[in-house]
């Protein structure tokens, strides 16, 4: 017996199917429904025990309905509370679904849902507006540095809905609808759940495939600035932190460690013998990541061979430039290409030089930047990649480069997989993507929104996060103002997925506009004062790895808003300034200058105890405590024992 519901009018024609528990992909197009197009769902559903009744899609606890007229409705089977449902821009036209000619058979396809008073919304990916909840929000769905779209919404009306389309557009939520835009696309398709917060997400993974392990390697520090310039002054730091007894698990070479962009391979005047680096630095316990662009220059030794076997984004005007970079000797900056990460040739291409240089060194941890891909301009209208026109697949982009690593990693064995991104899309922690904050000013403003940046990415289906502690761009090791500010990123960042410090320090050197190095940023770079406290959580993150681990392994990510834990508290759902590291500890980080308490929300149905005094409070309340600078509030879920306190 079929359970496809089908609504058809004319050339328009509608597809609800079950696809996961308590879940359906619905369609819409004209003529037919296309299949086996580019998106984020995995391409076969779980079976379920759906079934069509009195006219409805009944699987799980989620119904959905097709009325006379063509518009969806849906409720929670078992209540028939309605979740939400298709409402029509005009009694006239155009309707709830719109098609509008783009050209080469391909449409400006709109989808528009009703708006429910005091609907909330999280999730979407990450950006910079500084809010949690993105209700009134226009949002991009397009790549851009610390912009990246992920076009999946929890809303607080029971439901999570993922736009499957990677086509240019963005979406609306404002207080008179809801309306999803593809600038080009064949077709409508989304997916709907419904449950608690904690359900929607395991039903998100299940959807579009669940997060590997993350390694034993990638959960302790890891030390980065830019950047390093040579081997000697790499190993020396690596070697500074043996010998002031911190702990360190990874150390990061930068870019613009090789001849020319493009050619993934080390400068050897600089880099002499990557694989004695490599060996010397994981007999000390830790791993080199090395970061590889997807651009190309055309001093690149891969260039013409890469142009001429089509390999590189082509583009509609025919110009195979994309941005402009300085490479080489010169500072002026030269037309570079983007490689086709959407092509499995361009992938394998790629990963078969980097295997050729840094795999035979023994490197296994790759830092995927620039990987929007960061075109200037970015038209990505204007580009023909392999899955597609650029209108209509673009956003795939840095999914597909992460899938490149992962695909590469598992050939040669690994099975502990990790790639650090600046982008990702839908779909893109099935390849080990950890995603970070991208290039932020160094202030407290963007300290806040970095909050708020990680919950919703939490909320999007990316169990791995992190950011650049203290920012990116400047930030003065000398300056009292920035050592603040940077104790407070980096209590912050102790407690996040990936725990990374990483910036373009003062002083600065520049070329062509582009950061070429900076000053100091290891954790003795700030002062005595600063010092003993990066140390200190530097030792407490040490000891909490083994339950970071354990608490990653449950389908739910590390950095938890409050409402995913406490969905029945109306309260949690409000807050955007705290968040639980894993189940067990709530974090309120300091985000105001010169701030030595503050409020915390408790959230209800818990009780919590101060890890600093011991107090126990009971939950549903704020309270006030204090935060010297050397501390942020800590609290203890219930009975969990944490090693909190240094022994």
């Amino acid at each position: 017996m079929s359970t496809q519901l089908t609504w058809r009018h004319g050339h328009h024609v509608l597809v609800a199917e079950p696809w996961g528990a308590d879940s359906v992909r619905v369609r819409a197009g004209l003529h037919r429904i296309v299949a086996g197009r580019p998106g984020a769902l995995l391409d076969a559903p779980p079976p379920t025990d759906a079934s069509i009744v009195d006219g409805a899609l009944v699987n799980g606890r989620l119904r959905v309905e097709v009325s006379p007229a063509g518009l969806l409705t849906a409720r929670r089977a078992d209540t028939g509370e309605e979740l939400l449902r298709e409402a029509p821009a005009h009694f006239w036209w155009p309707g709830a679904r719109h098609f509008e000619p783009a050209g080469g058979g391909g449409h400006r396809v709109e989808q528009r849902f009703a708006a429910y008073e005091g609907e909330r919304f999280y999730g979407l990916g990450q950006h910079g507006h500084g809010r949690f909840d993105q209700k009134g929000m226009v949002l991009e769905l397009q790549q851009r540095n610390g912009e990246v779209s992920i076009p999946f919404a929890v809303s607080s009306r029971g439901y999570g809905l993922l736009w499957n389309t990677p086509a240019v557009g963005r979406v609306e939520l404002a207080a008179n609808g809801t309306r999803w835009v593809a600038d080009r696309a064949p077709q409508i398709d989304y997916w709907l759940t419904c449950g608690e917060p904690a359900e929607i997400l395991r039903r998100y993974g299940e959807a579009t495939g669940p997060a590997p392990e993350l390694p034993a390697w990638a959960s302790g520090f890891w030390q980065s600035k830019l950047r390093y310039r040579d081997q000697a002054e790499l190993l020396e730091v690596a070697r500074e932190y043996r010998r002031r007894g911190l702990p360190l698990s990874v150390i990061v070479a930068d870019y613009l460690h090789w001849r020319h962009l493009g050619d993934w391979d080390w400068d050897t005047g600089n880099w002499p013998d990557a694989a004695a680096m490599t060996q010397e630095l994981r007999a000390l316990g830790v791993e080199l990541a090395v970061s590889v662009w997807p651009s190309v220059s055309p001093l690149s030794a891969n260039h013409a061979a890469m142009r001429d076997t089509g390999l590189l984004v082509a583009t509609d005007n025919g110009s195979g430039v994309h941005a402009e970079w300085p490479d080489g000797e010169t500072d002026a900056p030269l037309g570079v290409s983007f490689y086709d990460a959407t092509d499995p040739r361009a992938r394998e291409f790629l990963w078969a030089r980097v295997h050729e240089s840094y795999g035979k060194d023994g490197i296994r941890a790759f830092w995927l930047d620039a990987c929007e891909p960061e075109m200037r301009p970015g038209h990505f209208h204007n580009l023909s990649l392999s899955a597609g026109p650029g209108a209509e697949v673009a956003n795939l982009y840095p999914r597909e480069h992460a899938r490149g690593a992962f695909e590469y990693l598992v050939q040669q064995g690994e099975t502990e997989i990790l790639t650090l991104v600046r982008s990702a899309w839908a779909g893109s922690q099935r390849y080990g993507a950890a995603l970070w904050s991208g290039d932020i000013p160094a202030t407290f403003p963007a300290l806040r929104s970095s909050v708020r940046a990680g919950l919703n990415v939490a909320m999007s289906g990316i169990p791995w996060w992190t950011t650049d502690i203290g920012g990116f761009h400047g930030g003065d090791p000398a300056d009292p103002a920035y050592r603040e500010l940077l104790v407070r990123w980096f209590q912050f960042g102790a407690f996040c997925p990936l725990f990374r410090l990483h910036g373009h320090r003062e002083p600065r050197t520049e070329r062509a506009g582009v950061g070429d190095g900076g000053g100091p940023n290891e954790v003795w770079s700030y002062g005595a004062e600063a010092y003993e406290i990066l140390a200190a959580f530097l030792r407490l993150r040490e000891r909490l790895r083994p339950y970071l681990h354990e608490q990653l392994r449950g389908g739910l990510p590390l950095l938890r808003p409050l409402l995913l834990e406490f969905p029945a508290d109306p309260d949690a759902w409000d807050v955007e300034d705290a968040f639980l590291f894993g189940r067990d500890l709530l974090v309120a980080p300091v985000l105001e200058p010169g701030a030595r308490h503050r409020e915390v929300y408790l959230p209800a149905g818990a009780g919590w105890t101060h890890t600093d005094t011991g107090t126990t409070f009971e939950g549903g309340q704020r309270v006030s405590v204090d935060a010297p600078l050397a501390q942020i509030p800590l609290f203890l879920r219930d009975d969990a024992r944490l090693p909190i306190q240094e022994e």
